[in-house]
C-alpha cells in the first residue's frame, strides 16, 4: 500500500488504536506515556507518533482544526487499519458550573458543522462506541458528560446567540471535530470517543481560555494531562 496523501502513513504504522489531537504540539505530549515512543511522519498539519502503552501500540495523530482536516485524518486513519479513535482535544463548556480543566465527554453530537453533512442526511444521528463511552465512564465517572456541539467557527456575527439556543437545550459543551468523528465512525464502522478538557468557561472569553491553553495555565494542564492518560487508559483496556 501506498502511503496515505494526507497522513503520510501506510499499515507499516502497524496499529489498530489510534489518538487524534489538533494541535501538532500535543502529538509529543503523549512521549512520556508511551514505550518505545518513535516519529513518524509530520506533513501539513498532520503529525504522527506511535509507541506501546499497557502492551498495546497506539498511533497519535494531529489533524489540526476542524472537521475537513479531521474528516481527512479519520478516513485515512481507517485506510491504514485503524479501526479504534478517540479525540483528545479542548472544549467551551455551554453550561455554568463546568470548571476550567474538567472533561467533557461527548455522548452525542449536534452535527453542526459542514462536512458531515456531504456524507449524510443531517437526521443521521452523531454518536460514539457504546464501549468506548463504558469504560470512559468506569474510569472517569466525574466527567461531564452529554451532548456536545461540533461547528464550523468562532467569529459569526450571531455565535452569542446561536451558543445560548444549544446551551437552552441541555448541550454541555463545543468543539469542532467531534461531530465528523461520531459520524464518520458510525458509517466506517470505526468505534470512536471525544474526551475534551475545558478551556473556556460558559460565556467567557474565547481569547482567554484559547491562551490558558496554550500557556499551560495550571487548571487547564491538569485536565490536558488528564485526558490523554484517559485516553491511553481506556485503549489499553478495550480489544
Amino acid at each position: 500500500m501506498e502511503k496515505q496523501p494526507h497522513i503520510q502513513l501506510d499499515e507499516q504504522a502497524a496499529a489498530t488504536k489510534a489518538v487524534v489531537v489538533g494541535d501538532p504540539a500535543r502529538v509529543d505530549k503523549f512521549k512520556p506515556h508511551l514505550s518505545g515512543a518513535q516519529d513518524l511522519a509530520y506533513n501539513r498539519e498532520f503529525k504522527s507518533i506511535a509507541g506501546t502503552y499497557a502492551g498495546e501500540r497506539i498511533l497519535v495523530l494531529s489533524c489540526g482544526v476542524g472537521a475537513p482536516s479531521a474528516g481527512i485524518a479519520v478516513e485515512e486513519l481507517y485506510n491504514i487499519g485503524v479501526r479504534k479513535i478517540i479525540r483528545v482535544g479542548s472544549a467551551g463548556a455551554m453550561q455554568s458550573g463546568i470548571d476550567l480543566g474538567e472533561l467533557i465527554i461527548g455522548i452525542g453530537a449536534v452535527r453542526d458543522d459542514g462536512l458531515s453533512k456531504q456524507y449524510v442526511d443531517i437526521a443521521f444521528p452523531a454518536v460514539p462506541s457504546p464501549e468506548l463511552l463504558m469504560a470512559a465512564k468506569q474510569l472517569a465517572p466525574g466527567a461531564v458528560y452529554g451532548v456536545i456541539r461540533s461547528h464550523d467557527g468562532f467569529y459569526m456575527d450571531d455565535n452569542a446567540e446561536t451558543e445560548a439556543y444549544w446551551s437552552s437545550k441541555g448541550v454541555v459543551g463545543a468543539d469542532m471535530e467531534s461531530g465528523i468523528l461520531f459520524t464518520l465512525g458510525l458509517l466506517r464502522g470505526i468505534e470512536t470517543l471525544s474526551i475534551l478538557n475545558n478551556v473556556v468557561l460558559y460565556q467567557e472569553d474565547l481569547s482567554d481560555g484559547v491562551n490558558a491553553l496554550a500557556h499551560g495555565d495550571d487548571k487547564v494542564a491538569k485536565g490536558e494531562l488528564a485526558s490523554i492518560e484517559l485516553a491511553l487508559n481506556i485503549l489499553s483496556r478495550v480489544k
